[in-house]
């Protein structure tokens, strides 16, 4: 089914994640309008949107990192990257 991309399935899951979080984020503001600026601890104004482009952009740096230090598996890529989210959506 995927063939015709040369996809892999960890690859398809990865794009459906973005999606699920864009339309998490969406359900999100409807919920809770408004989600302001605030200043985190890297003395920037973020919004709920800045903080997921932040926690995206930081985890594919993550990953690549983890994949030219240690290689695969990614287990641990993906638990500092889940780390590194957390972080992002609390303090930043």
């Amino acid at each position: 089914m995927l063939q015709w991309m040369a996809w892999t399935w960890p690859t398809a899951a990865f794009f459906l994640f973005i999606a699920a979080a864009l339309v998490t984020m969406v359900f999100w503001e409807r919920a809770a309008p408004g989600g302001g600026p605030r200043r985190g601890v890297f003395g920037l104004d973020t919004t709920r949107g800045d903080r997921l482009f932040i926690a995206l952009v930081g985890s594919a740096f993550i990953f690549l990192g983890w994949l030219f230090f240690y290689g695969t598996p990614l287990w641990g890529g993906l638990v500092i990257a889940l780390l590194w989210a957390g972080f992002v959506f609390r303090w930043v």
